[in-house]
């Protein structure tokens, strides 16, 4: 017999062997153990997940003659015509290879007839999201209201591209990428079926390297046991994968741990000698970092897959906020790696980064906040024998600033918003009798009298004693708070331009290089 590959081989035929999605099997069968079937199922998700397979079990099992545990038996007239593609109530199409209006409506002709050997026609229709707007237009209807002997399946790794309108005629089931550790288990199971010797680690590899999905994982263990001589090793996956030992991305750890970037970028030169994928080793440097963040938090936490003696290492090496930066350094260019000149190159780069970027802390560089200790040798009931200035605001109950500095009232009586904004263009005329007389600019558009009355309030709180505020609307010698602070804004920005144009740095540029400064572009620094 021609050698079948291990993704058809070993692909599931019931709800029992599906790896990883158990959320949808489950589903399924409640349905069929209720007998509350849907007309139409859409099963979403990544390449390689199941969603065709899922799709063929279900239609599989709708027409059993005889479930076990709502499960096709694989033993009656309907099932081995199943698995041996002569049922002929099943139309699978690849939507594909027919987007054509044409081919849908001809597929839909026979859609009034019984069904011919099941109890249901399955209409299952792969990558559905190709169909062209037309043919999703002649689907529509049909799919809304089918006879009672029909059900539709479709698949598609790419939802947002069918219509919302065929969308809500469907019962949808996404399909979750698969865990490194689920792909990894169900390679074990089948290579001891197939009786092929492996080893753990290349199993592990490949597990990462199909990125979610057990048909690619499945094709890459073929891959690997032909490359490998019928057997599955380490040293024959990582030649295959493009991957490196794990010693050189220790190595590299350990360079960074200690800021050494001569041994850095000598163990990456000879990394480069192998033809290494440079994506795959970040990728594997990230792993680690995630597991060292990992023992840093939680100290007794293990993990097989790593080396405990080096992670206990670099998590004693590395600060926790350095970590971090990596960590970060590393997922940024892990995704701008295909726009260096060369992976090589951006591997590099992404490396050094991960240094420069280090903050650097010396005895001797002085430290951004300084702390005053408390003296120890006072107790809570004894003085200062000297006195200490202490910069403070004065209280207002205390003392109260003149009655010119009204911008100096303002601030102590502590308003916002609208009402602040009204006491800004104001001048204080006079404060006597219990009357606070202000001038306020005729410029100024007031709107309502909800901000005098806050105002007033809070004059009396600062006070102390009830006010009667009039404010009269006329123009005054004297700058209102507003246009004293619009003039100091003023001036501020002009001496900021003056800054610039005197700078010797920048009128160097504008000679040599024929630079020239942006208008606008100047801002002073508060």
């Amino acid at each position: 017999m021609a050698y079948q590959v291990l993704a058809r081989k070993w692909r599931p035929s019931n709800f029992t062997q599906l790896v990883g999605q158990e959320h949808v099997s489950q589903s399924l069968i409640h349905a069929l153990q209720n007998d509350r079937l849907h007309h139409a199922y859409l099963f979403t998700g990544t390449r390689g997940v199941g969603k065709t397979t899922v799709a063929r079990i279900l239609a599989k099992a709708i027409n059993c003659e005889n479930l076990k545990d709502f499960n096709p038996c694989g033993e009656c007239a309907v099932c081995r015509d199943f698995e041996q593609g002569r049922f002929m109530d099943l139309i699978e199409v690849d939507a594909a290879s027919r987007t054509k209006v044409e081919d849908t409506r001809d597929l839909l002709d026979n859609v009034q007839y019984a069904p011919n050997q099941g109890r249901y026609k399955i209409y299952l229709i792969d990558e559905v999201h190709m169909l062209s707007g037309h043919s999703f237009n002649a689907l529509l209807k049909t799919l809304e209201e089918p006879p009672a002997h029909v059900k539709f399946l479709l698949a598609t790794t790419d939802p947002h591209k069918i219509p919302v309108t065929v969308l809500s005629r469907c019962l949808q089931f996404n399909l979750k990428r698969l865990l490194p550790d689920q792909i990894n288990n169900q390679l074990q199971f089948i290579l001891e079926q197939e009786a092929i010797g492996f080893e753990t680690s290349a199993l592990k590899m490949i597990a990462r390297a199909a990125d979610g999905s057990l048909r690619d994982a499945l094709s890459l263990l073929d891959q690997a046991i032909v490359y490998g001589s019928g057997q599955v090793n380490t040293e024959a996956v990582t030649g295959m994968l493009g991957t490196v030992a794990q010693q050189p991305i220790h190595d590299i750890l350990e360079a960074l741990a200690t800021a050494n970037s001569q041994t850095l970028l000598t163990t990456i030169a000879s990394l480069a000698e192998l033809s290494p994928d440079y994506a795959d080793i970040l990728q594997q440097l990230l792993q680690v970092l995630h597991r060292v963040a990992i023992n840093q938090q939680i100290t007794h936490f293990t993990d097989a897959e790593f080396d405990a003696e080096l992670i206990n290492k670099l998590s004693q090496s590395i600060s926790p906020e350095d970590l971090q930066l990596y960590y970060q350094i590393g997922l940024i260019g892990l995704r701008d790696l295909a726009l260096a000149p060369d992976p090589r190159s951006g591997f590099e780069m992404v490396m050094l980064r991960m240094l420069v970027f280090r903050p650097q802390t010396t005895a001797s560089q002085p430290s951004t906040l300084k702390l005053v200790p408390a003296k120890t040798n006072t107790t809570t009931t004894s003085k200062p024998s000297t006195p200490i200035a202490i910069a403070a605001q004065p209280s207002p109950a205390v003392a109260k600033p003149e009655l010119n500095q009204w911008s100096e009232i303002i601030k102590a009586i502590n308003i916002s918003g609208r009402t602040k904004e009204l006491a800004n263009n104001c001048v204080l005329d006079s404060i006597e009798d219990n009357t606070c007389r202000l001038l306020l600019d005729p410029k100024f558009q007031q709107v309502g009298t909800k901000a005098e009355e806050n105002l007033k309030a809070a004059l009396e709180k600062y006070y102390g004693k009830p006010l009667k505020l009039v404010i009269s609307s006329q123009a005054t010698p004297q700058m209102t708070p507003a246009l004293e602070m619009q003039q100091a804004k003023e001036n501020q920005q002009q001496n900021a331009v003056d800054a610039i144009n005197a700078d010797a740095n920048i009128n160097n540029l504008k000679e040599n290089f024929g630079a020239r400064i942006m208008p606008g572009s100047i801002e002073p620094i508060n």
